[in-house]
């Protein structure tokens, strides 16, 4: 192995690096600091940076699903101390094929995060009112914007009234900001919507029907954070998130010709927050039937918003059946929202907005879609100062085998 500074970092590689300045293993391994392992993988199919949890996931080139499944204990060639600082969550692995791998060298998580918000429709304003009221401590202020002013005027005065009794508690400021000043920010939280089909209409699976306005909408934003350099989260609640995910990666990294250059967003920037609700409406579900009640505290959701859906009753003693009833009940309880008269936006902006949103920046455990061997895949994952950590399993075959079906649909899209 090669080790090298750069930026004061400490850089391990299983290849030379002439341009790089050489340290001995022994200098490098005195580093208490972040470890930084470089790769060279395709940026359209691997991330920019991750967290490499296991000593597996540094000597591993391929992204994929396999990334999610528990690691067996096979032997490694890797130095004692590069074993422990990945166990311990402490390596970046790195892609250097991005043409911008060095930003994430310099890169530091805030100390409280700056949060912009574009849309403020039924879900928009619903999630700035969940971050107002629980952001204390973690945000420092929220933006938001919207093309309708009135919206914007009735948000800024609404939610700054949005206070526990006594006002000793902290509330992020809500603050109205132009459109110039979107990606003056730490996350960038897009809600914008090009409209939901109306409650007489029965489309079906309405994230579909919304693909086509919001990816058109969402092109502009992603290639305005190209322009400005944008450093921080592009966080998407919009439908259907894992679509959109991807149509901003392209549109974000592509130039005026139309070529593939990957100066815009990486990979890892880009965060969809739909699951959260799917995951919680499955345990809903769940809590209705003694069969089923085990799920909150055993089971998991994977994949995408919508169709492709996986809800596992358990990871242990994984049901099939018992999975397949939850995953159905939890796809279609939008539509049986929509039934009753009503637009199914308070969940979904909570569940899978502001709450995992908040879990996200405060490093907790969460559902969202990262990206994953090409696609933009929802799984329980973490966001540390080293990267995005995924939850890795024991799943089971016959579990795995429909995550794997999940997974090709979406590679699938173009």
């Amino acid at each position: 192995m090669f080790y090298y500074k750069l930026f004061n970092k400490t850089l391990v590689s299983l290849e030379k690096h002439l341009q790089l300045e050489e340290i001995s293993e022994s200098e490098a391994s005195s580093d208490t600091g972040r470890i930084f392992v470089l790769s060279s993988s395709p940026p359209e199919k691997s991330r920019r940076s991750f967290c490499a949890s296991h000593p597996d996931l540094v000597l591993n080139r391929k992204e994929g699903l396999d990334m999610l499944l528990l690691p067996g204990s096979e032997n490694n060639s890797l130095p004692d101390w590069i074993v422990q600082a990945a166990n311990n969550c402490n390596i970046t692995k790195v892609n250097i094929e991005y043409p911008n791998w060095q930003d994430v060298l310099l890169s530091e998580a805030p100390e409280k995060w700056r949060i912009n918000v574009a849309g403020l429709g039924d879900v928009g304003g619903t999630l700035v009112s969940g971050l107002r009221l629980l952001g204390g401590g973690s945000i420092s202020h929220i933006g938001i914007f919207d093309i309708d002013s009135n919206k914007v005027r009735r948000w800024e005065y609404e939610a700054n009234q949005i206070m526990d009794p006594s006002g000793s508690l902290s509330h992020p400021d809500v603050m109205v900001i132009s459109e110039k000043q979107l990606f003056d920010c730490d996350m960038f939280v897009f809600c914008v919507t090009a409209g939901v089909p109306p409650l007489c209409e029965n489309p079906g699976d309405v994230r579909i029907a919304q693909y086509e306005g919001n990816s058109r909408i969402i092109k502009g934003y992603a290639q305005e954070a190209r322009k400005c350099g944008y450093k921080g989260i592009f966080a998407i609640v919009s439908d259907p998130v894992d679509m959109l995910c991807k149509a901003a990666f392209d549109f974000s990294n592509t130039d005026s010709c139309g070529n593939l250059d990957f100066n815009g967003l990486a990979s890892e920037q880009i965060r969809g927050y739909g699951l959260g609700v799917m995951h919680t409406r499955a345990a809903y579900y769940a809590s209705l039937d003694m069969e089923t009640a085990h799920y909150i505290r055993e089971g998991r959701v994977f994949g995408p918003h919508g169709e492709g859906l996986i809800i596992a009753d358990s990871i242990e003693n994984y049901n099939d059946r018992l999975s397949r009833f939850l995953t159905e009940k939890t796809k279609t309880a939008n539509l049986d929202i929509r039934k009753l008269g009503f637009k199914p936006y308070i969940a979904p902006a909570l569940s899978s907005g502001c709450l995992s949103i908040l879990a996200t920046i405060r490093g907790q455990w969460h559902y969202s879609a990262t990206f994953l061997g090409g696609v933009y895949f929802g799984a329980r994952n973490r966001l540390l100062a080293s990267g995005i950590e995924l939850e890795r399993l024991p799943i089971p075959e016959e579990l795995f085998e429909r995550l794997k079906s999940a997974y090709e649909s979406l590679r699938k899209i173009p």
